[in-house]
């Protein structure tokens, strides 16, 4: 695993392990409007498919960056070269993962409501404007989700 801390290959100080795990959740939104897009087109099922991977991977993704947070020393030791005031970075960081973690919640319930309501043939039908809204909602985190992790990758490794 000693490739995860090697030098990355955005030309920052961060390590290849944040590289890869910013670049992935900067691309995040636009997968996540690839899938409505094919919803829009109404290709449900592959709408429900594309959702539950790029689900799934983004959990395996957000492991792989847990497990390489942890293992280099956590927040304050990739802090340590940053030019910005700790309280700042923190405050930063803390709105992220609130945001972060509202939007995993939406993203579980739409993705668990609207399995149920496939199974019971009320999408699509007569809940797809509520589905519509949950996903609206749930796009809406992602996106800024993905904004506020580049945030903190900038503040961590840029400036």
């Amino acid at each position: 695993m000693e490739y995860m801390f090697a030098q990355g290959f955005l030309g920052t100080r961060a390590p290849f392990f944040m590289d890869f795990v910013t670049l992935i959740v900067t691309l995040l939104p636009l997968l996540v409007a690839l899938a409505i897009v094919v919803a829009k087109k109404r290709q449900y099922e592959v709408h429900a498919l594309l959702q539950t991977i790029i689900f799934v991977v983004s959990l395996v993704i957000f492991g792989y960056f847990e497990y390489g947070v942890r293992l280099g020393g956590g927040f304050e030791a990739y802090f340590q070269e940053s030019g910005v005031g700790h309280n700042y970075a923190i405050i930063v960081l803390i709105v992220h993962i609130f945001i972060a973690t509202v939007t995993l919640g939406l993203w579980i319930s739409t993705i668990i409501s609207a399995k149920k309501d496939r199974g019971h043939k009320l999408l699509p039908g007569v809940h797809s404007l509520a589905h519509k809204k949950a996903g609206i909602r749930t796009f809406t985190g992602i996106t800024l989700t993905s904004f506020s992790g580049l945030w903190v990758y900038l503040l961590l490794f840029v400036f």
